[in-house]
């Protein structure tokens, strides 16, 4: 190659978690190294399918709180930087049982840290926003800063953001092999070079655990289908009259969007068929089965939304075994940090996501509050050795 092969950082894995991080690290003037395998941006992975939901009302615990506030700041300076944007504002509903988890939880959130919420019955949401025919029994938490990113644009910006400020970033690039050098840093082995640097930041979704042993257990990649299908009604489908929504429906999760970008109203099921396995393991391609699935929610909640399928995605969740985020160093190779586990709701954390690791990469701890997304929780585990 021509340029030195020497780095201060290599991020492996330049899809939202890793862009934002190259973008984090070269704004503190680091020398970094991103790597991709796929293109950039791709549909491989977990940061992809035109809109991603993002709210500030969490039922999955109040402690994602402190990051989510952060994470908004940060998806506005990337907005500033590129000219571009990334988010726009719906509100967003989280719907279930008077004691569901979803609701219930996300009371808990904006109480325990005072967020502006509306409490809604079923038969008010449907007055309020007709594209849902929500039970009327049901309750539902309205709260007006949700709404929805755009993911492949926001790795586009990131990844230009960082370029701009030095970086480096190589798509169509493998990794195959790191290991760990005599001086306390890393050498990592590609299909196009060999690389050295101080710091390893590991940001490859359901790939980091082929790449890191530490979590061959702890990340797990499941199939996941979203719909996309033409309303009959689609003047109640724009971002101005739905909201983002999390509904519960007895066991069940949904999740959806309103029409944005490309034709119909979007919506996926929380773990889908439950099907784990490797990204070379899935069919990537969706079936009717994967319809029928999801179509029990539009036929029920949504029925002015239940018209002709426009599209069908697959893409993946990375479950950890608790469902919440892995973000740690490593416990055996301090010059090794990863982000992992994101378990399907993890998109919307992007912008902090990069500025945690480029932190641990950096100083080697943050001040953000990640001590419950540690990956001691999970017991005594590491890894005898740190290659393929």
């Amino acid at each position: 190659m021509q340029k030195s092969n020497q780095y201060d950082v290599i991020v492996v894995g330049v899809g939202g978690m890793g862009s934002s991080t190259c973008y984090q690290l070269a704004k503190r003037g680091a020398k970094v190294l991103g790597l991709e395998q796929f293109d950039i941006p791709h549909n491989q992975g977990s940061s992809h399918g035109f809109t991603r939901i993002i709210r500030l009302a969490y039922y999955e615990g109040p402690s994602y709180v402190p990051l989510l506030r952060r994470a908004y700041q940060l998806w506005a300076e990337i907005e500033q930087v590129s000219g571009e944007q990334i988010f726009h504002k719906t509100g967003s509903l989280d719907i279930g049982a008077a004691d569901s988890m979803v609701f219930t939880g996300s009371l808990k959130s904006c109480l325990f840290h005072d967020i502006p919420h509306e409490i809604l019955t079923g038969s008010e949401v449907n007055k309020r926003f007709p594209g849902y025919q929500v039970p009327t029994d049901y309750r539902a938490l309205y709260q007006p800063d949700g709404g929805f990113l755009l993911p492949e644009r926001a790795t586009v910006a990131f990844v230009e953001a960082a370029q701009k400020l030095g970086a480096t970033i190589q798509a169509r690039e493998q990794v195959l092999n790191w290991e760990t050098t005599k001086n306390g840093g890393v050498r990592v082995e590609t299909n196009r070079g060999v690389y050295e640097a101080a710091k390893l930041v590991f940001t490859s979704g359901a790939w980091n655990r082929k790449l890191l042993p530490i979590l061959a257990d702890l990340a797990i990649p499941e199939r996941q289908v979203l719909a996309w299908l033409q309303p009959t009604q689609p003047e109640l489908f724009t971002p101005e009259r739905f909201p983002v929504f999390i509904i519960q429906l007895g066991e069940e999760h949904y999740y959806g969007f309103p029409i944005f970008g490309v034709p119909g109203f979007k919506f996926g099921k929380f773990h889908h068929l439950e099907e784990k396995g490797t990204p070379e393991s899935f069919d990537w391609t969706p079936n009717l089965e994967d319809e029928k699935v999801l179509r029990r929610l539009s036929e029920r909640v949504f029925p002015a939304g239940n018209g002709p399928t426009m599209s069908l995605k697959t893409c993946m969740f990375t479950n950890s075994p608790d469902e919440h985020f892995i973000l740690d160093v490593h416990p055996d190779y301090p010059q090794v940090s990863f982000a992992a586990g994101f378990s399907g709701h993890g998109y919307k954390f992007a912008s902090v996501i990069g500025e945690i690791m480029a932190d641990l990469a950096i100083d080697g701890e943050t001040k953000l509050p990640i001590s419950p997304f540690r990956v001691g929780r999970f017991g005594e585990s590491s890894d005898s050795q740190n290659n393929l």
